[in-house]
């Protein structure tokens, strides 16, 4: 079995593979000042609820865009699954032509969700991750991921509002009746969930133009399931995209990291 963990800036992935059939997944809080024991002692609960044996277990892999939890988790998978984890950096074997100016700059997550959708979904297709950040990746009809779009998320821009604007509130994510609000939480809830919807709609329309023919659009992340269902355009929704393109980067690169180990 595969462990698969994609440390992102709010929280942590984690899935387990049985071949390709996924088992499970959970979440964790990504907190830079968790150490390794801390970790662990999380991946340890989260394997008994979910009955999963950690013996069984003969390979990981890690995504991460936060660098300061990568070396504890790291650390917490040795301990507790007994495997060096993978970790998704330059050099890898992707299957992907990344044709941006340089693509030693392209995340990891970036990376993980564009393979999968390479592999997965018909071309060109762009993959819409929302989640703290929002981002955009595109993939052009032959293969060749080309680029992208990054912008604030929902969460992120909330906090941006709230925090320099002394009179608005926190406010729930909950999408609204009606776009026109009637009172200050309907309205910032309309921004926020309209407004991303319709920024997602836009860009897309933008990135047919600029490409010169329509796309598949697919759509993962925490917040993809709430702004998605309100753009007029059709999403593939697909929450569990990055582990599967953890899942297929581990398996092209298992040889590999086998014989730098003996």
């Amino acid at each position: 079995m595969l462990l698969a963990i994609d440390i992102g800036n709010t929280n942590i992935t984690i899935g387990v593979y049985n071949g390709d059939s996924l088992e499970f997944t959970a979440r964790a809080a990504t907190d830079v000042n968790r150490t390794c024991d801390q970790y662990a002692v999380e991946l340890v609960g989260i394997f008994s609820i979910y009955n999963c044996d950690v013996d069984k277990l003969d390979g990981a892999i890690v995504s991460s865009v936060s660098p300061a939890v990568t070396d504890p988790v790291c650390k917490a998978v040795r301990r507790t699954a007994g495997v060096d984890p993978m970790v998704v950096g330059p050099g890898m074997k992707t299957g992907l032509n990344i044709a941006i100016n340089d693509p030693a700059e392209l995340g990891a997550d970036l990376l993980a969700v564009s393979v999968a959708a390479l592999n997965k979904y018909p071309l060109p297709n762009v993959v819409c991750d929302l989640g703290t950040a929002s981002t955009i990746s595109v993939i052009d009809k032959d293969g060749k991921m080309i680029g992208g779009v990054i912008y604030p998320g929902i969460r992120t821009s909330l906090t941006a509002l709230v925090n320099n604007m002394a009179q608005l509130p926190q406010i729930s994510y909950d999408t609204p009746k009606r776009v026109v609000g009637k009172n200050t939480i309907e309205c910032m809830q309309s921004g926020l969930i309209f407004g991303a919807a319709s920024l997602l709609d836009g860009m897309i329309d933008r990135i047919e133009d600029e490409i010169g023919m329509p796309v598949t659009a697919i759509a993962t992340g925490g917040f993809s399931a709430d702004v998605v269902r309100n753009c007029k355009r059709k999403f593939i929704r697909d929450e569990n995209l990055v582990l599967e393109g953890l899942r297929i980067l581990y398996k092209k690169n298992e040889k590999n990291d086998k014989s730098n180990r003996n």
